[in-house]
């Protein structure tokens, strides 16, 4: 599971990775609010703990930022107030829980576990994009209804794309997510790229609207373009 620490206490933020990478996760850290916000858009999380007063951008920024762009990872967020009106206002603002500084390790713990449970479901077993749709439970994907026929490897890159549509997803992300290698020396960008060509061709060569987008240099995202 990786979670996105955005905090700037450095001091309990480098406690919290501590703790949570011993519980079994891959903890990223930001110490700004221009550091968060980046990361945010970037990278897919499982969850994200989200301190409200930060430099550069606030908690309540960021997460505005994001609810407005879609993006629905759940968020814990971070306070040293303790005011009804502070924790209505980050829970308006589209935060999924809430927690006052100073707390218990194994509160954070705790409510990490309850909001993981929770969202879940949130995956679906369906995803989509323009007129490309995947069953997740049924391993069916079709454009424009026609039935496409993917490979194991095939279909597990275009899931990732799909739950990541929108941002750009690197070749880094691809391998450590998709193929599951964290510590190969040897990179698996030229692997990578065959796949995703075959994929491209798969997704793309029929149809008018090209969905499988290339961004030079960075890695590749899902969008409709013509």
């Amino acid at each position: 599971m990786q979670i996105l620490l955005i905090e700037d206490e450095q001091k309990l933020a480098g406690a919290l990775r501590e703790g949570l990478s011993a519980e079994g996760y891959t903890v990223r850290v930001a110490r700004s609010g221009e550091e968060g916000f980046y990361q945010v858009h970037t990278e897919p999380f499982d969850i994200i703990i989200l301190d409200v007063m930060l430099p550069g951008r606030s908690g309540l920024e960021i997460l505005k930022t994001m609810r407005d762009s879609g993006i629905r990872t759940p968020v814990l967020m971070l306070t040293a107030r303790d005011t009804t009106e502070d924790r209505v206002r980050g829970l308006d603002t589209g935060a999924d829980d809430y927690l006052v500084k100073p707390f218990a390790y194994n509160e954070l713990v705790a409510r990490i576990r309850a909001l993981l449970r929770r969202g879940a479901p949130d995956l679906g077993a369906r995803l989509a994009i323009s007129d490309l749709e995947m069953d997740v439970v049924r391993h069916v994907v079709t454009r424009s209804g026609k039935p496409l026929d993917l490979t194991a490897r095939e279909f597990e890159i275009l899931k990732y794309l799909l739950q990541n549509q929108g941002k750009v997803v690197s070749r880094e992300m691809l391998s450590r997510d998709v193929w599951k290698e964290v510590s190969r020396h040897t990179p698996l960008d030229n692997v990578i790229d065959v796949h995703i060509a075959r994929l491209r061709r798969k997704i793309d060569q029929q149809f008018e609207v090209k969905l499988l987008q290339t961004v030079r240099g960075v890695g590749f995202t899902l969008r409709a373009e013509t």
